[in-house]
């Protein structure tokens, strides 16, 4: 574990000048405002956010705290106006925070056997219920994907009666056909597969609960990390009244998916491997297991607050300052957890200390410019994005600034330090005009500009920018390449792979001796770059015809015209 270090080492050798970038091409102001950037702010601000004395910042703790209150003195440090809730840096997001007692158990039964699950080990549960004991029994019944999605003319529902009923699903999406190569999206995840989206899709179906399997294949990450995410105390936005809720929602692991099919005597149940394939396809119907299932959650239920923090940087055009791009990056992380090999403290150095040190920077960078560009900027550093994407959720319903007046985001969330590369990825490439402006940035640095290298991963729905991009925003999310400059092909790849096996949601996701902080220096400078010309354009972005966001930035747009907020 790691403290903070108030006299940063020498970072020698760290020039940008191995990057080869097109300097005569930049703007002056880009110029001028890139010389903010540098390395040692990055590690700086990475480092405070990191250390150990924050806890692992997760939302409404003594470190999330602390993390907002070091943002927001940055903030007004740099000269930002104050925009949150009676004329501070913060917008309170109401919480629910709850935490099951890891003596709960999942009981299954049928055909004479019975088997029990542990908590975290087998199975990782929490509620949509506010009491603090949620008894939840029900006949299992396996509904595939748990997808409607008529565009598709896919549903795996089929009229059935599912309430009171606790479903059994397949996470991420149902696999393309040769013959329909782009069915959800091809090889890209699509939100149909998220894990969010099945939780809804059952409460619709008035089921009383869900055990959704995982997979490493399919969730994308070992189910070490689920039991890092969501064993501890687990955060909600307060629901509607009438608003429909589940009374368990789990993860199951593989072997407890297998053991719990092994009882099932139903004679179209023969393992997961027979299930999933009949899942593949449009003419699947709900399964009965002929298995009851049944726990009961004792859990501490708490109502808490924890903030965004919002800055403003007032744009220079005397029409166009009432039009916004903004930045944002999740400044919470997991807290203190399950220990491992003697660290209990999840520090979230990458994720996502490194994209508020981003964030910040860039705020320096824009505040420095003797001249702003012409539209507003906001710099939004949000809360209980591990918890499912809340403050974000949060402030794309009760937004300082109007959706229509949004011209872009930029998100900034991961962010790598493997030095310099050739090239940027786009997460979500081929939704919006954005991805004009992006490429040619990345030109003009000297970089090619790559789609997601994993679409499978749906990485796009998994960030903060999917919620602003859901009220109709149009929106980025960048990544470092993996082209990684003086190292052999695949040397960035096999970093990632590195990186999700050991470190994401890990206690050692920690400020490693070995980070080029190059990397980080270059990402920052280019987002900085990009986020100017977006700031500096009087250009109306769209989503292109085929995006999902389209509509409801049309709607926004129309609410706007009518004088509607």
């Amino acid at each position: 574990m790691k403290k903070v270090t108030l006299a940063l080492v020498s970072l020698a050798g760290l020039s940008l000048a191995v990057l080869a970038l097109a300097q005569s091409s930049l703007p002056p102001a880009v110029e001028r405002g890139q010389a903010a950037i540098t390395p040692e702010l990055l590690r700086a601000h990475t480092a405070f956010l990191a250390d150990d004395l924050l806890e692992g910042r997760a939302p409404a703790s003594r470190g999330s705290e602390l993390a907002a209150k070091y943002i927001a003195a940055q903030y007004e440090r740099l000269g930002l106006k104050p925009v949150g809730d009676n004329g501070t840096y913060f917008q309170n997001v109401p919480l629910v925070g709850k935490k099951v007692d890891p003596a709960a158990k999942l009981a299954v039964s049928g055909g004479g056997q019975a088997l029990a699950f542990n908590f975290s080990d087998d199975f990782v549960p929490g509620s949509d219920s506010d009491e603090s004991r949620v008894p939840v029994a029900g006949e299992l019944v396996f509904v595939g994907y748990g997808i409607v999605a008529p565009e598709f003319k896919w549903d795996d529902f089929k009229g059935a009666d599912l309430k009171g009923k606790i479903l059994v699903m397949l996470v991420n999406d149902p696999p393309a056909p040769p013959a329909e190569p782009e069915l959800f999206g091809g090889r890209a995840l699509t939100y149909y597969g998220r894990w969010t989206y099945k939780y809804e899709s059952a409460a619709r179906q008035g089921a009383a609960g869900v055990l959704l399997i995982h997979t490493p294949e399919s969730a994308g990450y070992s189910f070490a990390v689920v039991q890092a995410s969501w064993s501890g105390e687990r955060f909600s936005l307060p629901r509607a009244a009438g608003e429909p809720g589940l009374g368990v929602k789990a993860w199951i692991s593989q072997p407890t998916a297998e053991k719990i099919l092994s009882l099932a005597g139903h004679p179209e149940v023969s393992g997961l491997a027979a299930l999933q394939r009949a899942a593949a396809s449009r003419d699947f119907r709900p399964v009965p297991l002929g298995l009851k299932a049944s726990t009961e959650l004792q859990q501490t239920v708490r109502r808490i607050a924890s903030p965004n923090v919002i800055g403003l940087l007032e744009g220079s055009d005397p029409r166009l300052k009432n039009e916004y791009v903004i930045y944002t990056a999740h400044h919470d992380h997991l807290g203190v957890g399950k220990p491992v090999d003697g660290d209990a403290i999840y520090n979230g150095a990458s994720d996502n200390a490194l994209g508020v040190a981003h964030l910040l920077a860039i705020a320096e960078a824009m505040a420095r410019l003797p001249e702003k560009p012409k539209r507003s900027q906001v710099f939004l550093a949000v809360t209980a994005e591990e918890a499912g994407l809340l403050g974000s959720e949060y402030y794309a319903h009760h937004p300082v600034f109007a959706p229509a007046a949004t011209a872009a985001n930029l998100n900034m969330d991961g962010l790598k330090t493997w030095g310099p590369t050739r090239d940027v990825v786009q997460v979500g490439a081929g939704k919006s005009e954005l991805d004009e402006v992006a490429r040619a940035v990345a030109r003009d640095h000297g970089l090619t500009v790559k789609p997601d290298q994993s679409p499978e991963q749906g990485f796009f729905y998994r960030s903060d920018q999917f919620n602003l991009a859901k009220v109709g925003i149009p929106a980025l999310y960048l990544d470092n390449g993996e082209e990684i400059v003086g190292q052999p092909d695949g040397y960035g790849e096999q970093k990632e792979k590195e990186y999700r096996a050991r470190n994401y949601h890990q206690p050692s996701d920690e400020i490693q001796p070995d980070w080029d902080w190059r990397g980080a220096e270059q990402m920052a400078r280019f987002l900085f770059d990009l986020g100017w010309r977006l700031a500096d354009s009087d250009r109306d972005f769209a989503w292109y015809p085929t995006a999902e966001f389209r509509a409801a930035r049309l709607a926004s747009q129309k609410k706007a015209a009518a004088g509607k907020p």
